[in-house]
């Protein structure tokens, strides 16, 4: 089983209440408003406008097999929603981000090669994001 001893300065990372900060390589939360068009007719140039919240994490987990590690814990939520909380300590600031209930589509099963520790690359999308 390999693990991450420290992550720059990640201090929690849970998926569905379990925590994979051992087994996390890189982690990304994105806040992304769409644009939608507001051109109208007339206009001589296009105008957006903002719209709904489109937030994403992504992360790269060694991949282990054992209980409560990687594929254990995100085996059954393919196809289904979740919360992914990081926590981020900068001296005596913390930072916790959360998205709430967001959406996790694939789950690599297997990603080998010879000599190298296996990763397998994720991504939950949606949900509700927020920083405490």
């Amino acid at each position: 089983m390999a693990t991450s001893t420290y992550l720059s300065n990640l201090s929690t990372l849970t998926v569905n209440a379990v925590s994979l900060l051992d087994q996390a390589t890189n982690v990304v939360f994105t806040n992304t408003k769409e644009q939608l068009e507001a051109t109208a007719f007339g206009d001589t140039s296009r105008k957006y406008t903002a719209g709904l919240f489109n937030n994403e994490c992504t992360m790269t987990l060694y991949q282990s097999y054992i209980s409560s590690e990687t594929y254990q814990t995100l085996a059954a939520l393919v196809g289904s929603t979740t919360n992914v909380v990081a926590g981020v300590t900068d001296g005596a600031t913390t930072k916790t981000f959360t998205l709430t209930g967001c959406y996790l589509e694939a789950l690599p099963v297997v990603n080998a090669s010879l000599g190298e520790l296996s990763t397998v690359d994720i991504t939950f999308t949606g949900g509700v994001y927020s920083v405490a």
